[in-house]
């Protein structure tokens, strides 16, 4: 199948032909119809797969067809990340290339006055991070009365992240009467009872479940010592069939920590994480994209929502906490039929994760061996809290082997005066700024006078 078969018009054709797409994904054949006979949808599929061009080539036709003056928000895409926001932006001003139909992005960490400015000029499609979209509602920048078509990208993705309850307050600002098209990658109960909420018979697509990855990524295993793992990164960094690379952290930290070691061992790297500044994000993510930058760290933050063209290679330096979201994060790498790779490392402490992955994607990850190879067998013992003094008990201080460290007592200090006394003399500071003696006065202090600096009279 082409995409001249999904009915789309030739302004439309030609910006896909330009993008260098040739034959529709499986999910892209599927939606694109659906949506194009206003039909709701509710769509499954893994990353990487093509669900952006999935839902904005049909909401382009649609509202290219159906102009309204005013140019009123007629479109709403809500998105759990940033990065994702800017991506599925980027995409609708690729695809509705020469095309007037206005687009505008809203997502917070940055100065939201253009983003206001944009709105006031007429945006037909908006989209959005439902933190920073519910603030400028509130402040009455944003209308959502005439929105004809919802798009609810990444759901199970706002749900782990805390944004369902934005979500619904927004979604209580939309027309009754609208479209709605709902994406993500796995379906817990929670996605479900959103998506019965949300939609109205909906068409369901399901393509590539989350359990099996991409079959074009290389999937390999190393078997490493926790404090080995910056050794085995560096080496692996600098096989020459590594051209760029995606570091995937646990921690933000992590993250930090990862990229001084990198630079210790002459490895250009950056990361980004919640905790930098949205254009100190951008930056990273944008020199990595051109290729300025060879090596990225990311925590979780990073697995949705990054598309980089012809990246190699993806190194999982901790396991996830989630299973689910290795599949997320490999699925960076082996996007729009190319080829990936995606290593992982294991410490002794990560097998109960690996575990966890493997039951997921039903297959043992094949071990390759290297010169770290794993020595320490036995788990790191938690490290056990001291219990916590009984009401009325005095609070002892421990070191950080969990030892009691003796308090010695510091005997209360004594009321300082304001104005210190000497031998009957007291301590006053003139409005020349110098300091000089005065007797202390006895017993209580006179009334106040006021001084009439202009007159250099009392009063």
């Amino acid at each position: 199948m082409t995409f001249s078969a999904l009915s789309l018009t030739p302004e439309l054709l030609k910006n896909v032909a330009d993008s260098g797409y040739v034959n529709p994904t499986p999910i892209q054949a599927a939606t694109i119809p659906l949506v194009l006979q206003g039909r709701d949808v509710l769509g499954c599929a893994q990353t990487g797969t093509g669900k952006t061009a999935a839902f904005a080539l049909p909401i382009l036709q649609l509202l290219r067809a159906r102009p309204v003056a005013g140019r009123p928000i007629r479109a709403l895409i809500l998105t759990p990340t940033r990065e994702l926001a800017q991506q599925i932006h980027d995409n609708f001003l690729l695809y509705g290339k020469g095309l007037p139909v206005r687009c505008a992005v809203i997502f917070g960490g940055v100065n939201q006055t253009p983003q206001v400015e944009a709105l006031k000029a007429g945006c037909e499609v908006v989209t959005a991070c439902p933190g920073r979209l519910w603030d400028l509602m509130n402040q009455g920048f944003v209308d959502l009365s005439r929105v004809e078509i919802f798009v609810l990208d990444e759901a199970d993705r706002m749900l782990d992240m805390g944004f369902i309850h934005d979500v619904r307050r927004i979604v209580g600002k939309l027309p009754e009467k609208r479209q709605t098209l709902m994406f993500s990658a796995t379906m817990p109960d929670e996605v479900e009872k959103l998506a019965m909420d949300l939609l109205t018979c909906p068409e369901s697509v399901k393509v590539d479940p989350v359990s099996s990855p991409v079959e074009a990524i290389d999937q390999r295993l190393f078997y490493v010592d926790k404090a080995n793992k910056k050794h085995l990164l560096a080496a692996l960094l600098r096989r020459p069939e590594v051209e760029n690379c995606l570091v995937f952290s646990r921690t933000k930290h992590g993250a930090d920590r990862i990229v001084r070691e990198l630079k210790r061992a002459g490895i250009d790297a950056a990361a980004i994480h919640g905790d930098k500044s949205q254009n100190a994000r951008t930056l990273a993510l944008s020199r990595f994209k051109s290729g300025e930058l060879k090596v990225l760290v990311a925590t979780d933050i990073a697995a949705r929502g990054i598309d980089i063209q012809g990246l190699s290679h993806v190194i999982n330096y901790d396991q996830p906490m989630e299973p689910e979201a290795y599949v997320h994060r490999i699925g960076r790498t082996g996007r729009a039929g190319r080829r990936g790779t995606a290593w992982s490392f294991c410490c002794v402490d990560e097998l109960k994760q690996l575990g966890q992955v493997e039951k997921l994607i039903h297959r043992k990850l094949p071990v390759e061996e290297h010169e770290w190879p794993m020595e320490i067998t036995t788990p790191t013992p938690k490290a056990e809290r001291p219990p916590r003094p009984a009401r009325g008990e005095q609070v002892v201080k421990v070191n950080r082997h969990g030892e009691p460290v003796a308090v010695r007592k510091q005997p209360p200090e004594a009321a300082k005066p304001m104005h210190p006394v000497r031998g009957g003399q007291r301590v006053v500071i003139g409005r020349d700024g110098k300091m000089r003696s005065e007797p202390a006065p006895q017993g209580l202090r006179g009334p106040v006078q006021r001084v009439n600096r202009r007159r250099n009279t009392r009063g």
